[in-house]
């Protein structure tokens, strides 16, 4: 596919279960699936496949040590050179990549979604909008713990156990003061409407000004 000038690189970060991924399908719905690339931190988590069930368990999905971050630089930096992309995809029920890939076309737009892709300055240096969605702690939790309760097969203690030992300690070391670098700051996430309209409608201007 051939770009008349390099995309818009769109950074979505915030806590797990503040509504980043509501607001990155609201952008997708509303603006076109078709004018955007995008890409999930959380499709990036390292290949495990080496370690036992139990060894994966004590990984910490929180820390940014977790995520092959290098590569997905090296694929918003392919998709900003008109180039097509594998992206990993990850299995949350077995803790590590399965073998399939997502093929991601160049589009006018990349939209990068994750709690901590504004940690690293090699991968914030990238996004032209920075955007960071906000909610309080309680809420978080709770959308997270109904999230890996129905999506990815967790029972109630396991969640409760990480959200304590990794989601929390990994938030305010590294996902809060993350929020300094953000352009925009929404509460609520993706339930913020007039937040949400305010972002896509700015998004649509600077799409249309290239």
């Amino acid at each position: 596919m051939h770009l008349s000038s390099a995309p818009l690189v769109i950074g979505i970060a915030g806590p797990s279960g503040s509504g980043k991924t509501t607001l990155a399908h609201g952008i997708l719905e509303r603006i076109g699936a078709e004018k955007i690339a995008f890409l999930p931190h959380d499709a990036y988590y390292r290949n495990q496949d080496e370690m036992s069930l139990e060894q994966r368990l004590l990984t910490n999905y929180d820390h940014p040590d977790s995520l092959e971050t290098d590569l997905l630089i090296e694929h918003i930096q392919a998709l900003k050179a008109a180039q097509a992309v594998d992206i990993p995809v990850y299995d949350f029920k077995l803790y590590t990549r399965s073998p399939k890939t997502l093929r991601i076309e160049p589009r006018p737009i990349v939209l990068v979604e994750g709690i901590l892709i504004f940690t690293e300055l090699k991968l914030r240096q990238l996004f032209d909008v920075k955007v960071f969605v906000d909610a309080d702690a309680d809420i978080c939790f709770i959308r997270r713990l109904k999230r890996d309760i129905i999506e990815r097969g967790r029972s109630v203690d396991s969640v409760i156990n990480q959200y304590l030992s990794t989601v929390r300690p990994s938030f305010i070391e590294f996902v809060e003061p993350s929020k300094r670098f953000a352009d925009v700051i929404i509460p609520e996430g993706g339930l913020n409407s007039v937040a949400s309209d305010m972002v896509v409608a700015r998004l649509r201007g600077l799409l249309a000004d290239r």
